[in-house]
Protein backbone atom coordinates (compact mmCIF):
# COMPACT_ATOMS: atom_id res chain seq x y z
CA UNK A 1 0.00 0.00 0.00
CA UNK A 2 1.04 3.43 -0.65
CA UNK A 3 2.07 6.13 2.41
CA UNK A 4 -0.72 7.75 2.66
CA UNK A 5 -0.35 11.03 5.23
CA UNK A 6 -3.76 13.08 5.86
CA UNK A 7 -3.62 15.82 7.45
CA UNK A 8 -6.19 17.68 9.19
CA UNK A 9 -6.33 21.22 10.41
CA UNK A 10 -8.67 22.70 12.94
CA UNK A 11 -8.57 19.07 14.36
CA UNK A 12 -9.15 19.95 18.01
CA UNK A 13 -12.29 21.85 17.34
CA UNK A 14 -15.57 20.22 17.44
CA UNK A 15 -15.84 18.87 14.27
CA UNK A 16 -12.15 17.98 13.75
CA UNK A 17 -12.11 15.53 17.08
CA UNK A 18 -14.82 13.38 15.80
CA UNK A 19 -13.38 13.51 12.58
CA UNK A 20 -10.04 12.54 13.67
CA UNK A 21 -11.17 9.85 15.15
CA UNK A 22 -13.52 8.38 12.43
CA UNK A 23 -10.43 8.74 9.83
CA UNK A 24 -8.02 7.10 12.28
CA UNK A 25 -10.05 3.96 11.96
CA UNK A 26 -9.52 4.45 8.04
CA UNK A 27 -7.30 1.53 7.09
CA UNK A 28 -6.18 3.30 3.79
CA UNK A 29 -4.48 5.86 6.11
CA UNK A 30 -0.71 5.56 6.69
CA UNK A 31 -0.53 8.64 9.27
CA UNK A 32 -2.57 11.32 10.24
CA UNK A 33 -1.33 14.31 10.97
CA UNK A 34 -3.25 16.90 13.41
CA UNK A 35 -2.85 20.58 13.21
CA UNK A 36 -4.54 23.18 15.23
CA UNK A 37 -3.77 26.60 17.66
CA UNK A 38 -4.47 24.76 20.61
CA UNK A 39 -4.72 21.15 22.06
CA UNK A 40 -3.57 19.29 19.21
CA UNK A 41 -1.11 17.06 21.19
CA UNK A 42 -3.57 15.52 23.82
CA UNK A 43 -5.85 15.23 21.16
CA UNK A 44 -3.11 13.18 19.15
CA UNK A 45 -1.96 11.36 22.33
CA UNK A 46 -5.26 10.24 22.80
CA UNK A 47 -5.62 8.99 19.34
CA UNK A 48 -2.48 7.56 19.51
CA UNK A 49 -3.68 4.49 21.83
CA UNK A 50 -6.17 3.12 19.15
CA UNK A 51 -5.13 -0.13 17.80
CA UNK A 52 -5.97 0.56 14.63
CA UNK A 53 -2.76 0.82 11.43
CA UNK A 54 -2.86 4.64 11.04
CA UNK A 55 0.38 7.02 12.96
CA UNK A 56 -0.90 10.01 15.01
CA UNK A 57 1.06 12.98 15.08
CA UNK A 58 0.19 16.36 16.45
CA UNK A 59 1.38 19.55 15.80
CA UNK A 60 0.56 23.25 17.70
CA UNK A 61 0.59 26.40 16.07
CA UNK A 62 1.09 28.24 12.85
CA UNK A 63 5.17 27.54 13.39
CA UNK A 64 4.16 23.87 12.95
CA UNK A 65 1.46 24.08 10.46
CA UNK A 66 4.64 23.23 7.14
CA UNK A 67 5.52 20.14 9.67
CA UNK A 68 1.52 18.57 9.28
CA UNK A 69 1.12 19.37 5.74
CA UNK A 70 4.58 18.19 4.24
CA UNK A 71 3.86 15.40 2.14
CA UNK A 72 0.10 14.74 3.07
CA UNK A 73 -2.21 13.00 0.15
CA UNK A 74 -4.97 14.51 1.35
CA UNK A 75 -6.30 17.66 3.65
CA UNK A 76 -9.05 18.00 5.66
CA UNK A 77 -9.96 21.46 6.79
CA UNK A 78 -12.83 21.57 9.44
CA UNK A 79 -10.92 24.88 11.15
CA UNK A 80 -12.96 28.30 12.02
CA UNK A 81 -15.43 29.11 14.31
CA UNK A 82 -18.88 27.70 14.32
CA UNK A 83 -22.04 29.21 13.94
CA UNK A 84 -22.93 30.85 17.20
CA UNK A 85 -27.45 31.69 17.49
CA UNK A 86 -27.85 34.79 15.67
CA UNK A 87 -24.89 34.32 13.72
CA UNK A 88 -25.35 34.52 9.34
CA UNK A 89 -23.11 32.22 7.30
CA UNK A 90 -21.77 36.13 6.30
CA UNK A 91 -20.72 36.83 10.02
CA UNK A 92 -19.05 33.45 10.05
CA UNK A 93 -17.00 34.90 6.70
CA UNK A 94 -15.28 37.33 8.29
CA UNK A 95 -13.32 35.39 10.75
CA UNK A 96 -12.92 31.59 8.34
CA UNK A 97 -12.04 33.61 5.71
CA UNK A 98 -8.54 34.35 6.85
CA UNK A 99 -8.15 31.18 8.93
CA UNK A 100 -8.74 29.18 5.73
CA UNK A 101 -7.21 31.75 3.39
CA UNK A 102 -3.68 31.22 5.21
CA UNK A 103 -4.26 27.21 5.19
CA UNK A 104 -4.36 27.31 1.69
CA UNK A 105 -1.10 29.26 1.56
CA UNK A 106 0.52 26.41 3.57
CA UNK A 107 -0.94 23.66 0.83
CA UNK A 108 -0.04 25.19 -1.73
CA UNK A 109 3.76 25.56 -0.29
CA UNK A 110 4.22 22.35 1.76
CA UNK A 111 1.63 20.15 -0.31
CA UNK A 112 0.30 21.41 -3.56
CA UNK A 113 -0.27 18.44 -5.10
CA UNK A 114 -3.21 17.23 -2.09
CA UNK A 115 -6.74 16.34 -2.40
CA UNK A 116 -7.80 19.30 -0.41
CA UNK A 117 -11.54 18.71 1.66
CA UNK A 118 -12.75 22.26 2.75
CA UNK A 119 -15.54 21.77 5.66
CA UNK A 120 -14.81 25.26 6.78
CA UNK A 121 -18.59 27.50 6.35
CA UNK A 122 -19.44 29.30 4.18
CA UNK A 123 -17.99 26.94 1.79
CA UNK A 124 -19.91 28.49 -1.18
CA UNK A 125 -17.61 31.03 -0.43
CA UNK A 126 -13.50 29.48 1.36
CA UNK A 127 -13.75 27.07 -2.00
CA UNK A 128 -13.20 29.75 -3.81
CA UNK A 129 -10.81 31.43 -1.72
CA UNK A 130 -8.59 28.27 -1.63
CA UNK A 131 -8.47 28.23 -5.59
CA UNK A 132 -7.45 32.32 -6.17
CA UNK A 133 -4.25 30.86 -3.46
CA UNK A 134 -3.68 28.13 -5.27
CA UNK A 135 -4.09 29.69 -9.02
CA UNK A 136 -1.96 32.72 -7.07
CA UNK A 137 0.80 29.90 -6.60
CA UNK A 138 0.48 27.64 -9.82
CA UNK A 139 -0.67 25.45 -8.25
CA UNK A 140 -4.20 25.21 -8.72
CA UNK A 141 -5.57 21.27 -10.28
CA UNK A 142 -9.47 21.56 -10.02
CA UNK A 143 -9.77 18.15 -9.80
CA UNK A 144 -8.46 18.28 -6.43
CA UNK A 145 -10.30 20.53 -4.22
CA UNK A 146 -13.85 19.85 -2.72
CA UNK A 147 -16.44 21.65 -0.69
CA UNK A 148 -17.74 19.12 1.35
CA UNK A 149 -21.60 19.32 1.55
CA UNK A 150 -21.70 15.95 2.77
CA UNK A 151 -24.12 16.88 5.23
CA UNK A 152 -26.78 18.53 3.11
CA UNK A 153 -27.21 14.78 1.25
CA UNK A 154 -26.56 12.79 4.87
CA UNK A 155 -29.78 14.94 6.52
CA UNK A 156 -31.58 14.75 3.19
CA UNK A 157 -31.62 10.72 3.37
CA UNK A 158 -32.17 10.75 7.15
CA UNK A 159 -35.16 13.33 6.74
CA UNK A 160 -36.60 11.24 3.60
CA UNK A 161 -36.35 8.04 5.35
CA UNK A 162 -38.43 9.48 8.57
CA UNK A 163 -40.85 10.87 6.61
CA UNK A 164 -41.81 7.40 4.59
CA UNK A 165 -40.58 5.57 7.17
CA UNK A 166 -38.08 3.26 4.62
CA UNK A 167 -34.81 2.16 4.84
CA UNK A 168 -32.23 4.92 5.36
CA UNK A 169 -29.70 2.54 3.99
CA UNK A 170 -31.67 2.06 0.48
CA UNK A 171 -32.18 6.13 0.32
CA UNK A 172 -30.09 8.49 -1.58
CA UNK A 173 -30.92 12.04 -2.16
CA UNK A 174 -28.87 14.02 -4.85
CA UNK A 175 -28.79 17.69 -3.39
CA UNK A 176 -27.35 20.07 -5.93
CA UNK A 177 -26.17 23.89 -5.73
CA UNK A 178 -24.18 24.97 -2.91
CA UNK A 179 -23.99 24.17 1.14
CA UNK A 180 -26.30 27.08 2.53
CA UNK A 181 -29.81 28.04 2.83
CA UNK A 182 -31.42 28.46 -0.06
CA UNK A 183 -28.75 27.49 -2.48
CA UNK A 184 -28.87 23.95 -0.84
CA UNK A 185 -31.23 22.00 -3.48
CA UNK A 186 -32.35 18.71 -2.63
CA UNK A 187 -33.74 16.79 -5.82
CA UNK A 188 -37.08 15.00 -3.87
CA UNK A 189 -37.87 14.04 -7.20
CA UNK A 190 -35.57 11.52 -7.25
CA UNK A 191 -37.20 9.25 -4.43
CA UNK A 192 -40.74 8.29 -3.33
CA UNK A 193 -43.75 10.35 -4.33
CA UNK A 194 -44.54 13.24 -1.63
CA UNK A 195 -47.19 15.51 -1.25
CA UNK A 196 -46.40 19.14 -1.99
CA UNK A 197 -47.27 19.94 1.46
CA UNK A 198 -44.36 17.15 2.68
CA UNK A 199 -41.83 18.73 -0.34
CA UNK A 200 -42.05 21.81 1.12
CA UNK A 201 -41.07 20.63 4.66
CA UNK A 202 -38.60 18.47 3.89
CA UNK A 203 -37.08 20.98 1.84
CA UNK A 204 -36.96 23.52 4.46
CA UNK A 205 -35.75 21.25 6.99
CA UNK A 206 -32.74 20.19 4.81
CA UNK A 207 -31.74 24.04 3.95
CA UNK A 208 -31.77 24.65 7.74
CA UNK A 209 -30.79 21.67 9.34
CA UNK A 210 -28.26 23.28 10.85
CA UNK A 211 -30.21 25.74 12.22
CA UNK A 212 -32.30 22.95 14.29
CA UNK A 213 -28.69 22.11 15.63
CA UNK A 214 -27.94 25.09 17.02
CA UNK A 215 -31.30 25.50 18.63
CA UNK A 216 -30.70 22.17 20.57
CA UNK A 217 -27.72 23.02 21.64
CA UNK A 218 -28.80 26.05 23.21
CA UNK A 219 -25.93 28.24 21.46
CA UNK A 220 -23.75 25.92 23.28
CA UNK A 221 -22.78 24.20 19.83
CA UNK A 222 -23.53 23.57 16.46
CA UNK A 223 -23.55 20.82 14.25
CA UNK A 224 -20.27 19.00 14.98
CA UNK A 225 -21.05 15.27 15.52
CA UNK A 226 -22.69 14.78 11.88
CA UNK A 227 -20.92 16.77 10.39
CA UNK A 228 -18.13 15.09 11.16
CA UNK A 229 -19.51 11.48 10.15
CA UNK A 230 -20.20 13.11 7.08
CA UNK A 231 -17.03 14.53 6.55
CA UNK A 232 -15.07 11.54 7.35
CA UNK A 233 -18.02 9.29 4.75
CA UNK A 234 -16.48 11.99 1.78
CA UNK A 235 -13.06 11.77 2.61
CA UNK A 236 -13.23 7.61 3.07
CA UNK A 237 -14.98 7.65 -1.11
CA UNK A 238 -12.07 9.65 -1.97
CA UNK A 239 -9.70 7.46 -0.20
CA UNK A 240 -11.46 4.44 -1.66
CA UNK A 241 -11.49 6.19 -5.55
CA UNK A 242 -7.98 7.39 -5.36
CA UNK A 243 -5.94 4.97 -2.77
CA UNK A 244 -7.99 1.34 -3.29
CA UNK A 245 -8.59 2.73 -6.79
CA UNK A 246 -12.48 1.40 -6.26
CA UNK A 247 -13.97 2.15 -9.43
CA UNK A 248 -17.77 4.08 -9.85
CA UNK A 249 -17.76 6.08 -6.39
CA UNK A 250 -19.79 8.67 -6.60
CA UNK A 251 -20.44 11.43 -4.00
CA UNK A 252 -21.99 15.20 -4.44
CA UNK A 253 -19.39 17.99 -4.01
CA UNK A 254 -19.14 21.62 -4.67
CA UNK A 255 -16.42 21.63 -7.18
CA UNK A 256 -15.03 24.13 -10.12
CA UNK A 257 -17.67 23.26 -12.90
CA UNK A 258 -19.49 24.01 -15.92
CA UNK A 259 -22.73 22.28 -15.66
CA UNK A 260 -23.83 25.62 -15.14
CA UNK A 261 -22.83 28.40 -17.50
CA UNK A 262 -21.78 31.66 -15.66
CA UNK A 263 -21.57 29.52 -12.29
CA UNK A 264 -17.82 28.60 -11.83
CA UNK A 265 -18.34 25.93 -8.42
CA UNK A 266 -21.29 23.90 -8.26
CA UNK A 267 -22.38 21.07 -6.37
CA UNK A 268 -23.49 17.80 -8.20
CA UNK A 269 -22.81 14.49 -8.51
CA UNK A 270 -19.28 13.64 -8.90
CA UNK A 271 -17.62 10.37 -10.35
CA UNK A 272 -14.08 10.01 -8.41
CA UNK A 273 -11.00 8.60 -9.86
CA UNK A 274 -7.37 8.38 -9.55
CA UNK A 275 -6.27 11.81 -9.74
CA UNK A 276 -9.80 13.27 -7.67
CA UNK A 277 -12.37 14.72 -10.02
CA UNK A 278 -12.99 12.10 -12.66
CA UNK A 279 -16.58 13.12 -14.01
CA UNK A 280 -19.18 15.71 -13.41
CA UNK A 281 -22.74 14.57 -13.87
CA UNK A 282 -24.98 16.90 -15.32
CA UNK A 283 -27.96 18.17 -13.23
CA UNK A 284 -30.81 15.48 -13.02
CA UNK A 285 -34.04 16.62 -14.59
CA UNK A 286 -36.26 18.98 -12.27
CA UNK A 287 -39.60 19.74 -11.27
CA UNK A 288 -41.36 22.60 -11.58
CA UNK A 289 -40.83 23.34 -7.37
CA UNK A 290 -37.40 22.21 -7.73
CA UNK A 291 -36.79 24.89 -11.05
CA UNK A 292 -37.75 27.35 -8.60
CA UNK A 293 -35.82 26.46 -5.96
CA UNK A 294 -32.78 26.29 -8.52
CA UNK A 295 -33.63 30.11 -10.02
CA UNK A 296 -33.79 30.93 -5.78
CA UNK A 297 -30.20 29.39 -5.70
CA UNK A 298 -28.38 30.88 -8.76
CA UNK A 299 -28.03 34.40 -8.03
CA UNK A 300 -27.08 33.59 -4.30
CA UNK A 301 -24.91 31.39 -4.91
CA UNK A 302 -22.64 33.79 -7.90
CA UNK A 303 -22.83 36.07 -4.57
CA UNK A 304 -20.98 33.68 -2.61
CA UNK A 305 -18.02 32.61 -4.85
CA UNK A 306 -17.77 36.08 -6.13
CA UNK A 307 -17.35 36.91 -2.15
CA UNK A 308 -14.39 34.41 -1.91
CA UNK A 309 -12.71 35.06 -4.98
CA UNK A 310 -12.96 39.30 -4.31
CA UNK A 311 -11.45 38.42 -0.32
CA UNK A 312 -8.44 36.89 -2.18
CA UNK A 313 -7.87 39.39 -5.32
CA UNK A 314 -8.21 42.71 -3.21
CA UNK A 315 -6.36 41.62 -0.22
Amino acid sequence: MPYVKVAICGAAGGIGQPLSLLMKTNPLVTELALFDIVNTPGVAADLSHINTPAKVTGYKGNDELAQALAGSYMVIIPAGVPRKPGMTRDDLFNINAGIVKSLAVGIATHCPKALICIISNPVNSTVPIVAEVLKQHNVFDPRKLFGVTTLDIVRANTFISGAKNVSVQGTEVPVIGGHSGVTIVPILSATPSYSEEEVKALTQRIQYGGDEVVKAKDGAGSATLSMAFAGARFANSLLDATVAKKSGVKECTFVKSDVVPGVEYFSSVVEFGPEGVHKIFPIPSLNAYEKTLFDACIPELKTNIQKGIDFVKNA
